[in-house]
């Protein structure tokens, strides 16, 4: 019997006032980025940054400062509890990916191909997903937001579809820049730009392994009681969906310092001669 997959660990906190702290500070008290994110608000397209920034693991406390914005989306602790209660093989499933399999930091998104910020960050990322193909896993969820988007669903079961051939990414790109045009006739069409089978395209998107994976993403979203789309997890880490690259970035590079950090050898210890 092979050895079960350890679990993603948490992501290393250290005492409050720590540097991640320091970050999250400039982040809450970016102008660039308040004025980005209300303007999402306003058009609709995202819930308020207050909604989903996670606290407790940047911080090392229980609770959010006295002055922070009050927590009324998902809750780190829950993320938290959830990302190390399961085992690395669990969380990526047959999920898509991009990247190193073996990587200390893997980053989940869980997105919704009729949802218009999931297609911009999906084109802000790149760079970044490319920068760290080596050190980092990129994971795509499935979050089918259904109530008010009607093609989310079929899409994602076509984009799954196209990935039994090896071709999930380049049509995840197609859905996305056409995405004023999600139907029927689009999700044929890309099929056949790429040069999919498409006898085997149509039996698999409309297949009953097609609905259990997207059934198998949205319980894990349940059970991190996610509420948008997108939204980032960076290990146990809950990133707020208009995150940009470059604040993404930051947190990659302080997380993967505090990783390297807990995993560096202890000084070896000077033994008394015997001379």
């Amino acid at each position: 019997m092979a050895p079960q997959a350890a679990p993603l660990p948490p992501t290393p906190v250290t005492e409050p006032l720590s540097p991640m702290a320091q970050i999250w500070q400039k982040i809450l008290h970016s102008k660039r980025l308040l004025w980005f994110c209300l303007g999402l608000v306003g058009l609709g397209l995202i819930v308020p940054l207050a909604a989903l920034v996670p606290w407790p693991t940047l911080l090392g406390t229980a609770e959010p400062p006295s002055d922070s914005p009050a927590a009324t989306g998902p809750k780190q602790a829950v993320v938290t509890e959830v990302i190390t209660s399961l085992d690395r093989a669990e969380l990526i499933a047959t999920s898509a990916t991009q990247g190193n399999p073996n990587a200390a930091i893997v980053l989940f998104k869980f997105s919704d191909f009729q949802c218009l910020y999931c297609a911009v960050s999906a084109a802000q990322m790149k760079d970044f997903i490319r920068r760290h193909n080596g050190d980092m896993l990129y994971v795509y969820k499935h979050f089918p937001l259904d109530n008010i988007h009607p093609e989310a669903t079929p899409a994602a079961k076509a984009a799954w579809a196209a990935g039994q051939q090896g071709q999930f990414w380049l049509y995840h790109d197609g859905l996305f820049a056409n995405q004023e045009r999600l139907g029927e006739d689009l999700y044929l069409e890309l099929a056949s730009a790429i040069g999919l089978n498409l006898e085997q395209f149509n039996r698999d998107r409309h297949g009953p392994e097609a609905e259990a994976t997207l059934q198998r993403d949205r319980a894990l979203a349940q059970r991190l009681e996610l509420q948008s789309a997108p939204t980032f997890l960076m290990n146990d880490l809950l990133i707020p969906g208009a995150i940009t690259p470059e604040l993404l970035e930051i947190l990659f590079q302080d997380i993967n310092g505090r990783i390297r950090a807990n995993t560096q050898p202890s000084e070896p210890v000077n033994q008394p001669s015997t001379d």
